[in-house]
Formats: C-alpha cells, sequence, structure tokens
C-alpha cells in the first residue's frame, strides 16, 4: 500500500491562494494545520471517494461536513439540480418546492409544524435565538462548553469545532456585551444544569443532543431529560441544533432517536443537499410571531433557494427506513474495524458512534465533556491523520471533529478504509 502522495500542485495551489484568501481557505478547518500538513486541493468528488489535483484518490469520510449522505455527485440529486437550475437559479419569490420541502421535514420531525429557510446554520441559530427572546421576553441564553452553533456572536464563548481546533477560546471582534447573556456550563453536568437553571431566568437552552463539535460526545442517560424538564420548569424554551444530527442519525433526528421534543430545531447540511441550505423550526404558535405573520423580522434574498430545495428535496425522498438500517451497519462496522485494528497495535482509543457519524479519540476512555476532548492525544491524532491521508483516505483534520459515513461507502471502501488504518496504527505504535 502506497504510504505517500504527491501533493506539487496542491502546494502551488496553497501558494497561491495565501495571496488572496485569509489562511488560504474559505472555512478554517480545512487549512488541516491541526494536523501539521498543508491543505489538499479537490479537483472533483464521486460516491465515496474525492479525487485531488495531483490525481490522488481517497475515500472521503467528511462528506463536506455533512450533508453528503448520499456520497458526492449522486445522480438523482444532481439531476434535481440541473433541471431546477435550467427554470431560473433564483426568483426572490415563493415557490412550490419551499413548500414540498417544508411538508418533507414536518413529516420526519412532529415537533417542526412550520419552518423558515435560510442559507446557513449560523443564520439558523441566530433566528431561532432571536425569535426565543422574542416569546419569552427575556435575554439570558445557556449553551454548554465545546458546543458551536455557528459564527454567532453571542454563541462564540467556549466553542468547539474549527475554533477549539485553532485554540481560540474566544474570537477578537466579538465584544463583551455580545457573550454577557450566555451562561456556559459542562456538557453531562447535570448538577451545573441544574444550578444555572436556579440562578437564572432563560429565553432558551441551546445543545446539539449529539454533540459533534468537540468530536461525537453523545449525551449520558437522562441528561436530554433533565434539559427538558429544566427547562419548562424555568420558563425558556429548549433549542436543539440539528445541523449535523438532522436526517442523518434518523429521519427525524436526535429527537426521534430520544424521544424528546424540542421547543425550536436548527437544522442544515443534509436539508440542502450539499447545496448552501438550512432551517430552523417548531410549533405553529411559535413560528407565527415571524414576519410576515409576526413582529419578529428575519429576511434572506437566497433563502429557499431552488436549487438547494431541489437538492433538498431529492436527498430527504431517498433517505427511507431501509437507507438507515444500511447508514447504522456501515457505521458500526466502520467503529468495529478502528476498535479492532487500535486494540491489535496497542493503541489507546475511545470510538464514539452513532448512525452516520462517529469520532475516534486518543484516549484511555471516552471523553463526557469537552474538557474530556481537549485532554485527548491530539498529536497522536494528527499523526494517525497523516498516515491516513497517504493511504488514500481522508479523515476529518481535527480530534473535534467527526467522521461521516455516507451511503455511498461500500464494504470495499471499509476494506480499503481499514486497510490503511491498521498500517497507520502500526506506524504509531
Amino acid at each position: 500500500m502506497s504510504v505517500s502522495i504527491t501533493d506539487a500542485k496542491s502546494a502551488e495551489l496553497y501558494a497561491r491562494a495565501l495571496q488572496r484568501l485569509p489562511g488560504g481557505v474559505n472555512s478554517p478547518v480545512r487549512a488541516m494545520r491541526a494536523i501539521g500538513r498543508d491543505p489538499i486541493f479537490i479537483d472533483r468528488a464521486e460516491g465515496a471517494e474525492l479525487f485531488d489535483v495531483d490525481g490522488n484518490r481517497y475515500v472521503d469520510y467528511v462528506c463536506s461536513w455533512g450533508p453528503l449522505i448520499h456520497g458526492h455527485a449522486q445522480a438523482d440529486i444532481v439531476e434535481a439540480v440541473v433541471t431546477a437550475a435550467r427554470r431560473g437559479t433564483s426568483y426572490g419569490a415563493p415557490t412550490a418546492g419551499e413548500v414540498d420541502l417544508a411538508d418533507e421535514v414536518a413529516r420526519r420531525f412532529p415537533s417542526v409544524e412550520m419552518l423558515r429557510m435560510t442559507s446557513s446554520g449560523t443564520e439558523a441559530s441566530m433566528s431561532a435565538i432571536r425569535l426565543a427572546r422574542a416569546v419569552t421576553g427575556r435575554t439570558k441564553l445557556l449553551k454548554f462548553a465545546g458546543a458551536y452553533h455557528g459564527h454567532v456572536d453571542g454563541l462564540l464563548a467556549q466553542a468547539g469545532s474549527g475554533l477549539a481546533t485553532a485554540g481560540i477560546p474566544a474570537s477578537p471582534g466579538v465584544p463583551e456585551s455580545a457573550t454577557h447573556e450566555t451562561v456556559i456550563v459542562g456538557w453531562n453536568d447535570g448538577e451545573a444544569v441544574a444550578t444555572a437553571f436556579a440562578e437564572h431566568e432563560f429565553a432558551a437552552v441551546i445543545a446539539e443532543p449529539y454533540p459533534a463539535n468537540m468530536g461525537l460526545v453523545p449525551p449520558v442517560e437522562g441528561f436530554l431529560e433533565l434539559l427538558r424538564h429544566k427547562a419548562d420548569d424555568n420558563g425558556a424554551l429548549l433549542i436543539f441544533d440539528e445541523v449535523i444530527t438532522g436526517f442523518r442519525v434518523a429521519a427525524g433526528g436526535a429527537q426521534e432517536r430520544e424521544g424528546i421534543a424540542a421547543d425550536l430545531t436548527v437544522m442544515g447540511k443534509i436539508i440542502g443537499g450539499g447545496l448552501p441550505a438550512a432551517a430552523y423550526g417548531g410549533s405553529r404558535a411559535l413560528m407565527d410571531n415571524i414576519a410576515p405573520a409576526g413582529d419578529v423580522y428575519q429576511a434572506g434574498t437566497l433563502s429557499g433557494n431552488p436549487l438547494a430545495v431541489a437538492a433538498g428535496l431529492a436527498t430527504l425522498r431517498m433517505l427511507d427506513d431501509a437507507a438507515y438500517i444500511r447508514l447504522s451497519a456501515t457505521t458500526e462496522a466502520l467503529a468495529a474495524g478502528l476498535r479492532d485494528a487500535a486494540a491489535g497495535a496497542g493503541v489507546p482509543v475511545a470510538v464514539n458512534a452513532v448512525p452516520g457519524l462517529l469520532t475516534i479519540f486518543f484516549a484511555e476512555t471516552a471523553p463526557r465533556d469537552y474538557a474530556g476532548a481537549q485532554a485527548c492525544d491530539h498529536e497522536a491524532y494528527a499523526a494517525f491523520c497523516r498516515a491516513l491521508l497517504a493511504r488514500g483516505v481522508y479523515p476529518p483534520a481535527s480530534q473535534y471533529e467527526a467522521w461521516f459515513p455516507s451511503l455511498a461507502h461500500t464494504s470495499e471502501h471499509l476494506d480499503r478504509t481499514l486497510d490503511a488504518v491498521n498500517a497507520a496504527f502500526a506506524e504509531l505504535s
């Protein structure tokens, strides 16, 4: 098996990019700095594979950070986008597709009777928070250390994902006043949650039900129920950020798996089928406060863009029960293979997995919170990623990001992946 890649063209492009793009990229984690190498520039992709500008081929476990549950360039999705584009790329007016997509979402998420589309998860989070503050008449938010809900000023405090990767505890340019109303507690810390609710009146508590921006760190038993109970007692809204988990871990996201309904749900990634789209939604009583039905203002020129709507509809309509059974089996096979390979090499790791998501942590035990994720061996993870890339496997370039198995990953892809994994662990040990 090859243990090196040629990256002369990527290096040339990166040198040019550094002159025009901050850090040479348009989103921080793409720079691959956390794993100690320069970024790889992609030329094209198909199914579960990426092809870079130097002609190297990779089994892809980033899948555009989650939207591509059917893999790259899936034929039905591409056809839907092309057909839509031929009719016009944007109208600034309502379309039937927006209504159809809203119906599809509501069918899967009983807690979402109505929704408003946006162009990004950041917009959706920001808008859901504005709505929560408007209907409660309160300003304070409860969030969790290591949770990332987009680059909203008020939430860029102890955020995970790219911020954690870059080692930035907060962002310059965010005034103290923006985060003053944000109360932060540790994930899975029920005592801290109870104390925070006893001391504050919140507009909302916002949480990823399965956090995946500190790596995948699922809730301990009873923790989500505690959030639901405390929010109700406090008069706060419970906002679940299902940008990553929505339509991925189950048709109805983590809410379906856990049997807990949020007041407001933030959605993204899969809802746009690989094109820029997101949404937030909840009960009719809450969503009727959004303009023009109500007074809470939010707007967007490209919200409900017909290309993104077409891609999202095509994506959701293919996600039937059989698809989730297959995705779960693929995820479990990958997780088991990672555990077995690490054990065989004597490398201490922990693997957390739910359907369509997993993280391999270089630690004796799986973290329960952000502090636990920070305590993992990041140098070992970086070396592991570099070894996988050299052998044609493309993992997320951060210990704080999740892997995204897709429906395009076959047993042959898993075999290639685990061959590379075994070689990488042998190299590490």
